[in-house]
């Protein structure tokens, strides 16, 4: 698994972690104050990048988390099918299938021979942008 670990404390809005196993994008971050008896602690809000769903983590400062090494990588469509969209690497020529992105400013832009940019998050394809 590609991932290495960050304390909570340390992470900004626009960063990356795992939660419950899914890689998430912070959105949000709020941090409370030391009380009489206990650290500083750390509200996270981010949203999954394969579910889209919305999930909350909340922890001390110097909590470790996990964190994922996101692989990013330039492809080309060669086929599109009703749900899933095939992609070759232009860099090692090898051709997969992903899944058509939800956001449909990107899903109504994909055509054959268009470029993307994907990112290999622990071991999942995502199509991230179409290259203009």
């Amino acid at each position: 698994m590609s991932v290495t670990y960050a304390e909570l404390g340390d992470l900004k809005e626009g960063s990356y972690v795992i939660i419950d196993g899914e890689p998430c994008r912070v959105v949000e971050i709020s941090r409370a104050k030391t009380g009489k008896h206990g650290s500083a602690k750390v509200h996270l809000v981010a949203i999954g990048l394969f579910s889209g769903s919305r999930k909350t983590l909340v922890g001390p400062v110097d909590q470790r988390i996990e964190v994922p090494i996101i692989e990013k990588r330039v492809g080309q469509v060669t086929a599109l099918f009703d749900n899933l969209v095939q992609i070759m690497d232009l860099e090692t020529y090898e051709t997969f299938e992903v899944e058509k992105p939800n956001d449909p400013a990107i899903a109504s832009k994909l055509a054959p021979g268009k470029e993307v940019e994907y990112w290999v998050v622990l071991g999942k394809r995502i199509i991230v942008r179409i290259r203009e």
